[in-house]
């Protein structure tokens, strides 16, 4: 005969306070929002027999019965992005310095599990959310207004649902970017993006890429979006195509995130193009740029200070919500990092390894 497994015990909140020698009601206190009115003394009598215990506070209970949950919800389009897990890890860290535990949940850019994402996140009666736009869900959005929540936009911006809005200067990225590859001798840019439709980041990115190509009579440029999950095969194609057109010119592909560079990356690879004499800049610093040929030219974002601005935005609302300010924008620098990839072999420029920043 098998012995039976004995189930889990789950210290309680009495067995803290016996264990403490103190009451329920200090218990609470330590871990609600009341922690300040208890002795040095006892708050440390308390956290030990806490951890004796294995005790860990229901966050659930306590936001149903007392309307504090000290949970942050977040919302990512596509958690695959070494953006969103970049930003993500500022989020977690702001919020554990600050008390609270992070929700996170990843909508795929389909908005109709945003929608049921966002409905998730309001059962468990979030305090705060950043969110990371893959449709317009406006209308959930404002449901979380009425309640009091506030709202911060990442990198994303919605056209009928105004919020603080924290991310890039993606203008002034693509000035950076464009003016690197000008000072390194190239004169004809391919600019290369996933569908502009889903994101005002993409969509800012390309109106100024247009804006610069317009305005630069010394410079060529065109501009492509495509869906990697299901077009990656029309890459090969338009590159070939960019570079038979641009062959008396001094060609350089812009690519608009990671994702994208990544695989601009493998189709020069398997092309032979050898990196500078096709010129080759990403926006967003991941680990592997610098390992792959001569390195590649990046434009970082501080995504941490990114993630932790948000969660700054968060808690000032929540510290004071009452007080009714406009919606503020929080735009970052990127950081340029120049490698061989924008290092002309027929010329005399030499890549700085210093990264710079547009002044």
């Amino acid at each position: 005969m098998s012995e039976s497994i004995p189930a889990a015990h789950h210290a309680t909140i009495l067995e803290v306070a016996k264990e403490a020698g103190v009451s329920k009601t200090s218990v609470s206190r330590y871990f609600g929002d009341e922690r300040e009115r208890l002795s040095r003394q006892m708050q440390a009598r308390i956290a030990a027999a806490a951890k004796r215990l294995g005790y860990r506070p229901n966050q659930m209970a306590r936001g149903l019965k007392g309307g504090r949950s000290q949970l942050i919800g977040m919302l990512v389009a596509d958690i695959r992005n070494p953006f969103s897990v970049a930003v993500m890890h500022g989020v977690e860290q702001a919020c554990r310095e600050k008390g609270y535990s992070l929700l996170v949940c990843n909508t795929d850019n389909d908005p109709a599990q945003e929608r049921d994402h966002l409905n998730l996140l309001a059962s468990y009666r979030i305090e705060g959310l950043v969110i990371n736009a893959a449709g317009q869900p406006s209308r959930e959005l404002r449901a979380f207004a009425r309640q009091g929540t506030p709202l911060v936009l990442l990198d994303r911006l919605l056209s009928d649902f105004e919020a603080d809005v924290v991310g890039l200067d993606n203008a002034q990225a693509i000035d950076m970017a464009i003016d690197h590859l000008q000072h390194q001798g190239y004169d004809d840019v391919l600019y290369l993006s996933e569908p502009v439709a889903q994101a005002s980041s993409r969509q800012a990115r390309l109106q100024r890429f247009q804006q610069r190509m317009a305005n630069e009579p010394a410079l060529n440029g065109e501009a492509h979006s495509l869906d990697l999950d299901n077009e990656t095969q029309r890459l090969p194609d338009i590159i070939t195509a960019f570079l038979a057109r641009a062959s008396h010119s001094a060609p350089a592909i812009l690519c608009g995130n990671g994702n994208v560079t990544l695989t601009v990356a493998h189709v020069l690879q398997d092309q032979r193009i050898p990196l500078g004499s096709v010129g080759l800049l990403g926006i967003d610093e991941l680990e592997w740029c610098s390992l792959v040929g001569p390195g590649i030219t990046t434009l970082a974002q501080p995504t941490d200070a990114i993630g932790r601005a948000a969660v700054q935005s968060l808690l000032q609302r929540l510290e004071k919500p009452q007080r009714q300010t406009p919606p503020r924008r929080t735009h970052y620098q990127p950081r340029l990092t120049p490698r061989g990839s924008t290092c002309r072999p027929d010329t005399t420029n030499q890549c700085d390894p210093v990264s710079q920043e547009r002044p």
